[in-house]
């Protein structure tokens, strides 16, 4: 079973979810404001954490920044808001899952066991290489770390995933649908959440789409990674 931490600050919603948890044999730890979220998560191992995107203290989607900055623990949002935009800006931004108000508990449920399925499997794999080197381009996948030149890029978490799976993959034109099944854990999605990330990660790079050193876009078929000729 699992650890999980409920983030929730209407008390209804919340008790029954600690029961429902409870009574499915999850120990879980509930608390009702952002702040308290974090420093739950900066002393306690979590499996996964259900956030409330209505927090009295701060906006969810930026407790999930800053989540993010201090834990990789799978996150499921749960949200009144369905507006197709916010969702994709969610699950560009670290979430795992999200759910729409109002749903069952056997749907979270649901949810809770393909997340922790997926990060279960992602533990149990086979180790990655200690650095893949790729021209001047270093990444430590264990220490999540990435250079250029012998200088540290500053990526935010999503970056880096993408950066390391097309590294991994020297000189393979990877698919976009296999890139949002890879890196974002999804089986649908925009073009546009692809296309933002590289042009983030272009420009720590110090290229453009114009003029590519490392990331090569071919039309229609999908992105690669090379060193430069």
């Amino acid at each position: 079973m699992a650890s999980v931490l409920v983030v929730e600050d209407d008390q209804f919603v919340r008790s029954a979810l600690i029961r429902h948890l409870t009574e499915a044999s999850h120990t879980v730890r509930s608390v009702g404001t952002a702040l308290e979220a974090l420093r739950e998560v900066a002393h306690f191992r979590f499996d996964v954490v259900v956030l409330d995107l209505g927090l009295p203290d701060l906006d969810g989607a930026e407790a999930l920044k800053m989540l993010r900055s201090i834990t990789d623990v799978p996150v499921i949002i749960a949200t009144a808001r369905d507006d197709e935009a916010e969702i994709v800006r969610l699950l560009n931004d670290g979430a795992d899952d999200y759910l729409t108000k109002p749903f069952s508990v056997e749907h979270l449920s649901a949810r809770m066991a393909a997340v922790l399925r997926r990060s279960r499997s992602t533990a149990s794999a086979e180790p990655a290489p200690s650095v893949i080197r790729v021209g001047a381009l270093a990444i430590d996948p264990l220490r999540r770390q990435a250079e250029l030149d012998g200088v540290r890029l500053d990526l935010t978490r999503r970056e880096f995933d993408l950066l390391t799976f097309l590294a991994g993959r020297p000189g393979v034109v990877v698919p976009r649908k296999e890139l949002l099944a890879e890196v974002w854990q999804q089986s649908y999605g925009d073009d546009q959440t692809i296309d933002v990330h590289l042009s983030w990660l272009r420009r720590k790079l110090g290229e453009t789409a114009a003029n590519p050193r490392y990331l090569h876009t071919l039309r229609g078929v999908g992105v690669k990674l090379e060193p430069p000729a």
